[in-house]
């Protein structure tokens, strides 16, 4: 019987031992995952993101402490750059005729300019009976002006047997006609020059040798960069009497302080318009380069007052369901999402009104990488 025994439980001691083997046998394991590590960033089940230290550093990660206080309550309105009326200007023909280049040429764009520079000469454009007209009254005016000299000559040799006045009327009589055949003969080749109404850049040039223009029709616009301002549409009519400050913002995280300088009486697209200027320092040669008509989001500060938190514009990021959140660092290595309502503050900064609360770490730099991790 012990033979026996032994030769069964040997049988059920290999059937065992290939058990594994012949369950996975024809399996592909070749596709499978690895397991996530420690020290790679992970994505948990309830949204939030596992970061370790290392891939902090090499991300960027920047936080800062929240704190809630009181803060002027913001109202955005939709501005553009234009141009100050004492420190730039348009030149334009006075009458149709050909343009011709100035001393220097015709200026380029960018080119600086002095006041009472000229710029370009215009050439009057006549048609041929215009001209011939002109020509006609140019001779009739010589011939006169012949006859008047010979008279005055001859009146002049019998002075004393004439009166004094025929020989002081023949005089002023040679005289006008001098002056009209030289104003007519200026008007048939006469050239206007065409000057910088103020000192600046040019903005624009819309001329080339030999063009003829139309009379207004703008040939150069002369900007000072220095002096731009911005106006912006309001459509609420008290907002102009409760402006404390302003800033406008040309691309997201940018802004530069502004100067309220007054709103209009008359509605323009059925709202008040209100011109800012940029305050000293901030044009070109600053740190802010505009173009006239480039629009702008323009940020009012009202003198009222709303409670928030106040973190940088690139805080907010987008979760999956298109809402607006922000990234809080819970613990060392573990960062929470959680939403909020947010409110306009500034170019650079924004006002979180709720879902974050004064002490929090909120991630500043890095936030838009931490909702790319899956």
């Amino acid at each position: 019987m012990k033979p026996c025994l032994l030769r069964c439980l040997s049988m059920l001691l290999a059937w065992l031992l290939a058990a594994p083997a012949l369950a996975h046998d024809g399996d592909d394991h070749s596709k499978e995952a690895p397991a996530p590590t420690a020290n790679s960033p992970q994505r948990a089940a309830d949204g939030s993101v596992l970061l370790p230290k290392a891939s902090q550093r090499q991300l960027a990660i920047r936080t800062v402490l929240t704190a809630q206080r009181a803060w002027p309550q913001t109202r955005e309105l939709s501005g553009k750059v234009v141009v100050d009326p004492n420190a730039g200007g348009k030149v334009q023909a006075a009458f149709a005729g050909r343009i011709e280049p100035g001393p220097r040429g015709f200026p380029a764009l960018g080119q600086a300019v002095r006041k009472g520079e000229v710029l370009a000469y215009i050439r009057p454009a006549f048609d041929a009976i215009a001209r011939a007209n002109q020509l006609a009254q140019a001779a009739e005016l010589r011939a006169g002006r012949t006859l008047a000299q010979q008279r005055l000559a001859r009146l002049r040799q019998l002075e004393g047997s004439v009166p004094q006045k025929d020989i002081d009327a023949a005089r002023l009589e040679l005289a006008s006609l001098g002056e009209r055949l030289a104003a007519v003969g200026a008007s048939v080749n006469a050239r206007e020059a065409l000057s910088a109404p103020a000192a600046g850049l040019v903005a624009a040039a819309n001329v080339v040798a030999g063009q003829v223009v139309d009379a207004r029709d703008v040939v150069f616009e002369i900007v000072d960069p220095a002096r731009l301002r911005v106006e912006a549409l309001a459509y609420d009519s008290r907002l102009a009497a409760d402006i404390a400050g302003a800033s406008a913002s040309p691309a997201p995280g940018q802004s530069f302080a502004l100067e309220l300088l007054g709103a209009g009486a008359m509605l323009r697209e059925q709202a008040i318009p209100i011109q800012f200027r940029l305050k000293p320092g901030q044009g070109r040669g600053g740190q802010v380069a505009l173009a006239v008509g480039q629009p702008l989001k323009v940020l009012v500060q009202t003198r009222s007052k709303v409670t928030g938190v106040a973190v940088p514009a690139e805080a907010i990021v987008k979760n999956g369901a298109n809402q607006d959140i922000v990234w809080v660092h819970e613990q060392a290595e573990r960062f929470v999402p959680k939403t909020v309502r947010t409110a306009p503050l500034d170019g650079a900064n924004v006002l979180v009104q709720d879902g974050v609360a004064a002490g929090e770490r909120v991630v500043v730099r890095g936030a838009s990488l931490l909702s790319q991790v899956r």
